[in-house]
């Protein structure tokens, strides 16, 4: 299976209590690290490439940081504001200069290894297939979108080309467009 494949079928985590479990699943059956991976993740829509090049300086002691994104070497500041103080319990426990350290040597884990983690423990808390590592930026997208409504913030945050995209990126359906407007009075 290729890589825009496995991007492709991905789906972003669209229930709350599956997305609670995921956590648990992750701190319970894998990792400090794998959970921490997965809320930044989940909380900034950073691309996996791009997480697992974070070094414990990059975040320490901060509330936002700004990144050159791997895939379009554009800028992007991230918030860390609401996942400040666990991220930085976490760090006090690293002793590598990598945020997600690998057991292996000192360097990152791989996407790989992500991949493999992220499916351990959805595969725990009966999360059906679907899941990778694009899930954490899809879950990202979806519930910034659910929270806000503005589709052409999220655009500039996930650097997209074009609304559209966004939207299906995320998964959100004409169908789920039109049962929204169904409920439309004014």
């Amino acid at each position: 299976m290729t890589t825009a494949n496995q991007i492709k079928d991905v789906q972003p985590i669209r229930d709350l209590e599956k997305l609670n479990d995921m956590k648990w699943s992750l701190k319970r059956h894998c990792s400090e690290r794998d959970y921490i991976m997965f809320l930044v993740g989940i909380n900034t829509g950073l691309r996996v490439g791009d997480l697992l090049k974070l070094k414990v300086k990059d975040v320490k002691g901060k509330k936002a940081v700004t990144i050159k994104e791997g895939k379009t070497s554009k800028p992007r500041k991230i918030q860390l504001t609401n996942i400040y103080d666990e991220l930085q319990a976490y760090i006090k426990t690293v002793s590598s200069e990598w945020l997600l350290p690998s057991r292996k040597g000192d360097k990152p884990i791989t996407t790989t290894q992500a991949y493999r983690q992220l499916n351990k423990a959805a595969d725990m808390v009966d999360i059906p297939d679907g899941i990778g590592t694009h899930t954490m930026r899809k879950t990202f997208g979806y519930w910034f979108y659910k929270q806000t409504k503005d589709v052409a913030k999220l655009q500039l945050i996930l650097n997209h080309s074009h609304p559209k995209i966004t939207l299906q990126y995320i998964g959100i359906t004409d169908e789920q467009i039109e049962d929204t407007l169904n409920n439309f009075v004014l």
